[in-house]
């Protein structure tokens, strides 16, 4: 049985990595794993703060020289961002994950260990495309989305103070929210190229907050949960 986290840069790094949260994840993973020899999980990190802002000091600099940042050198930036935290998380994992980083999903992938550890792979969407792709290489129904949001809004609720969260929500509805479209550093619930893939595959989303350690537990086990089902 594998399980899909795509786990927020934003929680594994806010602004350096977060080492008390790192523990409590890595307690609660290894004792999930512990309770049945059969699970496994796959664990898709994104850049978080550090990708941010390395992004903005690039188009900074190339702004102040009279050139144009591109999107594509950007989206490097952050893959690079990302791949720094995952070989944290294979670090941390260490005895459960023998195989390398996952750079690209699309190529064959090798799973022998409990957990594998995958990380941006190249421009144009974020790791939350990378998690369905391996979703559906592994034939993952679910993608948990962990994040520093609890729940999906109708708005944006730093904007909008009528904004409500909900529960549960149709692909075609969040994507009206989100569009269609990626770019670099964009800060919404869930990619809109992700968002597009695991509608077309079938595949459902939780969104939930990443540092709820025992809400995370309670998703893991398919009991009751804070957080929003889409699909």
């Amino acid at each position: 049985m594998v399980k899909v986290l795509s786990v927020g840069g934003s929680i594994v790094a806010p602004n350096q990595p977060d080492s008390e949260f790192l523990i409590s994840f890595a307690n609660l993973v290894r004792e999930w794993l512990k309770e049945d020899g059969s699970r496994k999980l796959i664990l898709v990190v994104g850049g978080g703060a550090p990708a941010r802002a390395y992004q903005q000091a690039y188009r900074a600099v190339v702004d102040s020289c009279g050139t144009t940042a591109g999107d594509e050198q950007a989206d490097w930036i952050g893959i690079m961002a990302t791949r720094l935290n995952a070989q944290l998380l294979k670090a941390v994992f260490g005895d459960l994950c023998v195989n390398d980083v996952v750079y690209d999903p699309t190529q064959i992938v090798e799973f022998s260990g409990r957990v594998l550890v995958a990380a941006g792979w190249k421009p144009g969407f974020s790791t939350d495309n990378d998690a369905v792709l391996l979703a559906e290489r592994f034939a993952a129904k679910t993608v948990v989305n962990l994040s520093n949001i609890e729940k999906v809004y109708t708005d944006d609720p730093k904007k909008n103070p009528d904004a409500k969260p909900v529960d549960a929500m149709s692909w075609a509805d969040f994507r009206k929210m989100v569009g269609d479209e990626w770019c670099p550093g964009k800060n919404c619930p869930f990619d809109p190229i992700a968002s597009r893939r695991a509608e077309n595959m079938g595949i459902r989303v939780i969104c939930a907050g990443g540092k709820n350690i025992e809400n995370i537990k309670n998703i893991l086990n398919d009991k009751p949960f804070i957080g929003t089902i889409i699909g």
